[in-house]
């Protein structure tokens, strides 16, 4: 019978759940998940930072393509690194047909992320991806497995091929995903393509096939998902409208509370016992983040939890140091707001924002802000009149958006989420007019109670004490 874990440190993007998080709670015996959205900018951005500590380097050295991992090192890293009034080397956005190094640098990336947090010690570890970010997946997927991940954890749509594809990439074969492209009609058939064989060109031994778990809002994706995937699926999140980052939009018309909120209903509302029904192991997550919660998630039938939030602002987060401090103290002076935000996100999704000083949410310059999509991962794929594929962002400039045939509507209230979470992490482009990208944070409603792991005259905890508290 399986050891399942009773607690999933839920995956933090962009980087905010980095291998030191994920590898600190998979040596408890929990189960730690590093972020797989945008590393292959946040290995190039960390290496032009000089690698501190050389772990990336350590990582690289690992990896079973020798000359690969080196191209990635000459490409970018930077002894010291760059001088502060340097701008960050850019990455090539990716498109249906990604150029040889990019792929490389995703491999790469993935592959270095999970290896460090795998490192010195035998318990599990998973990433996280979203569905919504379709482009990256399938080199994500693998360079993740040359690692030896354990959990692959998908949320932000049906990953319904992620199965199969986990499938083939165990024997080193080529893959595919469809990719969503608005404007196709019903014969259109567009997919992205990965051979590792292509890429690798060496024989290597075959990979462990990980555990496969979807991140639904609802039974009926649930059952959706049991009934399309093209391979196992070995249990689901279960994610509540109260979790941090990007929210399932409410079922039906969208309606907004007094203070500009999605308004949620009945049918929003998950029936356990339905899940249960299902006969998989599923874990709850979004306020779930307490000992109360952890023994009434137990009743329901669950494994465990899910939790992000209380993870997201521990010392071993790659949340940067004066976010965490400045939003700790907000917490513990019993200040700090988190609003769902409709229209934040490029992917339409409700996206949950804390309001803080510096950031985006209350920056007066990021009003003034030249608009721009220099990292492109929310872009949304469309087709064009000849029949190819085009790509647009509601957060790109205005003009553009509306030339490529995007509603004037759409770009009303959207932001940066791809610069700003960079950010986040202490990886803020210089653009070249000068203007330092602005953080975005995200919490869900258990921000508010962060203040009870500050002990004494303490400002900061750890991951530790998180567990502790859960499992007391």
């Amino acid at each position: 019978m399986l050891n399942y874990p009773v607690i999933i440190q839920g995956g933090l993007g962009a980087g905010v759940s980095s291998w030191l998080l994920a590898r600190t709670v998979s040596q408890i015996g929990q189960l730690g998940v590093v972020s797989g959205t945008a590393l292959d900018v946040i290995l190039a951005r960390r290496l032009q930072t000089g690698d501190p500590g050389g772990h990336l380097w350590r990582a690289m050295q690992h990896f079973p393509i020798p000359e690969m991992a080196q191209r990635i090192l000459d490409t970018f890293f930077i002894s010291g690194g760059k001088k502060d009034k340097d701008v960050f080397k850019k990455v090539s956005i990716y498109s249906q047909n990604p150029n040889r190094f990019l792929q490389e640098l995703t491999v790469v990336a993935n592959f270095a992320e999970v290896f460090l947090a795998k490192e010195g010690h035998k318990g599990v570890v998973g990433i996280n991806f979203l569905e919504k970010i379709q482009l990256p997946t399938l080199f994500s997927l693998y360079g993740a497995m040359l690692a030896g991940v354990d959990y692959v954890l998908i949320g932000a749509g049906i990953p319904r091929e992620i199965p199969g594809v986990l499938d083939k990439f165990a024997n080193h074969e080529e893959a595919s995903l469809k990719m969503y492209v608005e404007g196709a009609g019903s014969g259109d058939t567009y997919r992205i393509r990965f051979d590792p064989k292509k890429l690798i060109q060496k024989v290597l031994p075959e990979l462990k096939l990980p555990k496969f778990l979807g991140i639904i809002s609802s039974v009926t994706l649930a059952i959706a998902l049991l009934k399309k995937a093209t391979g196992k699926v070995d249990g689901f999140v279960i994610e509540n409208l109260t979790a941090g980052g990007h929210n399932a939009p409410p079922r039906g018309k969208l309606h907004l509370n007094a203070k500009g909120e999605p308004l949620y209903g009945k049918k929003d509302k998950v029936d356990f016992e339905k899940i249960k029904r299902l006969g998989l192991p599923f874990w709850i997550a979004g306020s779930y983040g307490s000992p109360e919660k952890l023994k009434e998630a137990l009743a329901l039938g669950a494994k465990g939890i899910q939790v992000g939030t209380s993870f997201a602002f521990s010392r071993e987060s790659a949340l940067s140091e004066e976010i965490k401090q400045k939003l700790l103290q907000k917490t513990a002076r019993g200040e700090g707001v988190v609003f769902t935000d409709p229209k934040a996100s490029p992917t339409g999704f409700p996206f949950k924002v804390i309001s803080m000083e510096g950031s985006i949410s209350e920056d007066k310059e990021y009003l003034d802000r030249t608009r721009i999509c220099d990292l492109g991962y929310l872009r949304h794929i469309y087709k064009k009149k000849d029949g190819s594929l085009g790509y647009r962002c509601p957060s790109e400039p205005i003009e553009s958006y509306i030339r490529k045939g995007g509603s004037p509507e759409d770009v009303i209230g959207r932001k940066c989420l791809c610069n700003g979470l960079m950010a986040n992490i202490g990886l803020p482009q210089l653009q070249e007019n000068g203007y330092i990208e602005k953080p975005i944070v995200t919490a869900g409603d258990d921000y508010k109670f962060l203040a009870r792991f500050l002990k004494n005259v303490e400002s900061t905890y750890s991951a530790r004490d998180v567990i502790r508290y859960l499992l007391e």
